[in-house]
């Protein structure tokens, strides 16, 4: 279900650092022109979720959505984590062409 890299491991661990560390959620964000898109919150599992840990961290998705993307990638960027879906979401309107690069963590 869950990549996470080498970055985006340590990223997490710096912030939760001194912490409590909390389940981190992957859900579906809503988008301005490149539409949805995954990203990340803090938030506890529910019986709708499926959970996995990877390096300490939980990780939960809903399982409707896991069925649909059947897995995602957590890297971190200059604009902060980026979270990839194996299975790529449609884009709406024109795509991330027309949206003057303001969907760069798409």
């Amino acid at each position: 279900m869950l990549e996470l890299t080498d970055s985006a491991r340590k990223e997490l661990e710096s912030y939760f650092a001194g912490k409590e560390k909390s389940d981190i959620r992957i859900y579906l964000a809503p988008g301005g022109c490149c539409g949805p898109h995954l990203a990340l919150a803090l938030d506890a599992a529910t019986d709708e979720d499926q959970s996995e840990e990877q390096a300490g961290f939980t990780f939960c998705i809903n399982k409707d959505l896991l069925a649909r993307i059947q897995g995602v990638k957590i890297d971190v960027s200059q604009m902060g984590f980026t979270v990839e879906p194996t299975v790529p979401l449609p884009e709406t309107a024109g795509g991330c062409g027309g949206c003057s690069g303001g969907c760069g963590s798409h």
